[in-house]
């Protein structure tokens, strides 16, 4: 679409856009609260252009989306998961801290940062007042309007601050851009809005924004609202004609109301910016911008390279990735882990396209397989631990970072290395070795153009040390997995002991009550009307001595080989408890479910409780005439593994935050109030078998929980590097 120069592509494929550090402590800090719901976190990631880019750009790989269109931040954040979240807010941290050790910050980005949120929060005013049904999306149209602007300045670096530093306004900024490098920063917005699969009118928003007044007209209602909000905040009186405009477009857009919705977008930016602690620009205030361009500084200072230096920035750069270090270790998986030090290497480093490949137990090899979200070719190698084998090999033997384009590197004659490239997309690689505690692990292999490596020949002891992080990291998770397993058979032989005391104990007088009911329900006459109730009855005893009869197993670990078909359990469950909890309070129940089976790997039985558990809240918090729909939804990825979401939705008084955060809260938690109670028990279960649960509530409008149910089989990868479940 636009012909883009290699190091302005290279910087799109990161997503590279800096952040304010205040909103990456204060996100830090919030995914470090249990109480911090999707919502709240959305929130603020929807403050900052550059962190937004971030979050959409890693929700959108083909690691972590499959099919289903990702529209809003919070999506993009369920999507990610926590974890992978907080590895994101660490790597952009220490990114920062890079760049102010190494003295490359030498531009005020306060203006900007503001100018974006002005324009956000005024586009949804707007849009609002004009009736555009979805006034979250132009609040993210304006908010990354000019998001290309960061892109280039972390892309090309001097060349756009000089440009920066002698335009005086942002009016001329983009005619500036292209005749000097070829791209404005419209463009590269709109380039990345085409990337994440956004519709074309949220694209066009961004590219559209610096059109005349006469252009805009014609265009759709979204880049009309953007460009209207965009051309507000440029000025301190509407003019006559802006305001004409405003009229033709909104069909009431008198100076008076344009300006007050223009001063309460204002007072909601300051709000936020205060939140941050970021302090708006005075409006033209001297040496200042009031457009929004990044304010150039001063020149950037030159570290020295001597001994001293060098030997100061290893141990700098090691103390600023301890962070990441324990982030890395606070994951429960090995798929986690690779997730995480593939976003933390885009970040870091720019490493756009890489693989990981694992040493085998045995014999050393390298290989790929059970790596999801990788091209194919990477599964489908055992390369010997020789050196003239690979690259790879010769990194994971000599313990030191490889590369093609190494001085005095023999001539390449490894087709698998000519494989890899092609596989990644580039002309070379770079093979980073993952060391753990005496030995390799295994070996990061990224592509890379020969501008690229040099770029990245500074941060050598840097990348080194990310190698051996990761190699730690993964090592320590399979030795800690290792230990678990041990010490889980240990328990489970006393445990099973003592249980199977108890279930004999218990199982008597179960069998017993089941006994009479089936007798009772012979001697009532047809017509009794209590049959139903009679069978809900044995339904729930089976299911207590069930639960019973498990206390003697040993506790499966979050997942299970058996394949459930939730589709026919929901049906089943509807037929059990449908009148007495939906019918007969006069609540309409909706199902939108697939006619074909759906499977998922979980305990039938925990699955039947939760589901229960949550239509007794609906039930008792609904009033009649009031509905319930349950709804399933396949092939969705959640951090790189395949799952179907239930959602269970209402249009009730909606839930309190409290009982929301009983979701996440032990089963023994007290609420004051049976329906917190039941969630409390339905977080613990869904904690247990390893499903996530989000909530979202708004008071009169309803509430809605999505359980993301893990579907059996592992990731495969095509060779397009698209992952897919088998």
């Amino acid at each position: 679409m636009y012909s883009l120069p290699e190091p302005v592509r290279h910087a799109i494929e990161s997503g590279r856009a800096p952040s304010p550090p205040q909103v990456l402590l204060r996100l830090l800090q919030m995914v470090d609260d249990d109480s911090t719901t999707m919502a709240k976190l959305a929130g603020l990631v929807e403050q900052d252009p550059g962190l937004c880019t971030r979050v959409l750009t890693a929700a959108n790989s083909p690691a972590i989306r499959r099919g289903t269109q990702l529209r809003s931040i919070e999506n993009c954040l369920i999507a990610l998961g926590t974890r992978l979240v907080r590895s994101i807010a660490t790597c952009l941290s220490v990114q920062n801290l890079f760049d102010e050790r190494a003295g490359t910050r030498s531009v005020d980005l306060s203006a900007f940062w503001t100018h974006s949120l002005l324009v956000a929060e005024l586009s949804r005013s707007l849009a609002a007042a004009s009736g555009y049904q979805r006034p979250d999306e132009a609040y993210l149209a304006g908010l990354l309007h000019d998001v290309g602007e960061l892109i280039l300045l972390s892309a090309l670096g001097d060349p756009y601050l000089q440009l920066l530093a002698t335009c005086p306004s942002e009016a001329e900024l983009s005619a500036r851009e292209s005749a000097q490098f070829g791209v404005h920063h419209g463009e590269i917005g709109t380039w990345l809005a085409d990337q994440w699969h956004l519709d074309s009118p949220f694209a066009d928003g961004i590219l559209f924004h610096h059109l005349p007044a006469e252009q805009i007209v014609t265009a759709a209602g979204l880049p009309q609202l953007v460009w209207l909000a965009h051309a507000l905040v440029s000025c301190d009186e509407i003019p006559h004609g802006l305001a004409a405009l405003a009229e033709q477009m909104l069909g009431n857009g008198s100076s008076a109301r344009l300006t007050g919705l223009r001063d309460q977008a204002e007072q909601r930016m300051c709000i936020i910016a205060d939140a941050i602690g970021i302090a708006p620009p005075e409006r033209a205030a001297a040496g200042g911008s009031s457009n929004g361009m990044p304010r150039v500084l001063g020149a950037r200072r030159c570290c020295e390279h001597d001994a001293h230096e060098q030997i100061a920035a290893i141990i700098g750069e090691r103390a600023l990735m301890a962070p990441l270090q324990e982030d890395l270790c606070s994951l429960e998986s090995d798929a986690e882990v690779l997730l995480s030090l593939r976003e933390s290497a885009r970040i870091l480093f720019d490493l756009n396209h890489l693989a990981f490949l694992l040493c085998e137990p045995q014999g050393g090899q390298l290989t790929g397989k059970g790596v999801a979200a990788q091209p194919a070719i990477f599964g489908q190698v055992n390369i010997l631990a020789e050196a003239h084998r690979s690259l790879a090999a010769a990194a994971a033997i000599s313990g030191l970072i490889c590369s093609t384009y190494d001085r005095g590197a023999p001539p390449a004659n490894s087709l698998i290395d000519i494989q890899f490239a092609r596989a990644l997309s580039s002309a070379g690689l770079v093979c980073i070795p993952m060391i753990g505690r005496g030995r390799t692990i295994g070996v990061i292999v990224a592509g890379l153009s020969a501008g690229q490596h040099t770029r990245l020949t500074r941060r050598l002891p840097c990348v080194a040390n990310f190698g051996r992080i990761a190699g730690v990291t993964l090592e320590s998770w399979r030795n800690a997995q290792d230990l678990r397993q041990e010490a889980d058979e240990a328990v489970s032989a006393r445990f099973t002991r003592h249980a199977r005391r108890v279930v004999h104990e218990a199982g008597n007088p179960l069998t017993i009550i089941k006994g009479y009911l089936r007798i009772l329900d012979g001697k009532l006459p047809a017509g009794a009307g209590v049959h139903h109730e009679l069978k809900v009855l044995s339904e729930e005893i089976d299911r207590v001595a069930s639960i019973v009869r498990r206390m003697s197993e040993v506790p499966a670990g979050g997942s299970t080989d058996k394949a459930v078909d939730v589709c026919e359990l929901v049906r089943e469950l509807l037929q059990l408890y449908r009148e007495t909890l939906f019918d007969a309070r006069g609540i309409g129940i909706e199902t939108s479910l697939p006619l074909r089976p759906v499977r998922i790997a979980a305990d039938r039985g925990s699955i039947k409780q939760i589901l229960v558990n949550l239509w007794k809240n609906a039930s008792e918090a609904l009033s009649p005439g009031q509905r319930v729909k349950l709804s399933l939804s396949e092939d969705i990825l959640h951090q790189g593994q395949p799952v179907c979401e239930l959602r269970i939705e209402d249009n009730g008084p909606g839930m309190s935050a409290m009982a929301m955060s009983a979701l996440h809260r032990a089963a023994e938690g007290r609420l004051g109030a049976t329906r917190g109670i039941g969630l409390s028990i339905v977080g613990a279960l869904a904690h247990r078998l390893g499903i996530p649960v989000s909530c979202r509530s708004k008071a009169g409008q309803g509430t809605m929980i999505s359980l993301l149910l893990p579907t059996p089989g592992r990731v495969e990868c095509r060779s397009d590097g698209e992952a897919k479940p088998n």
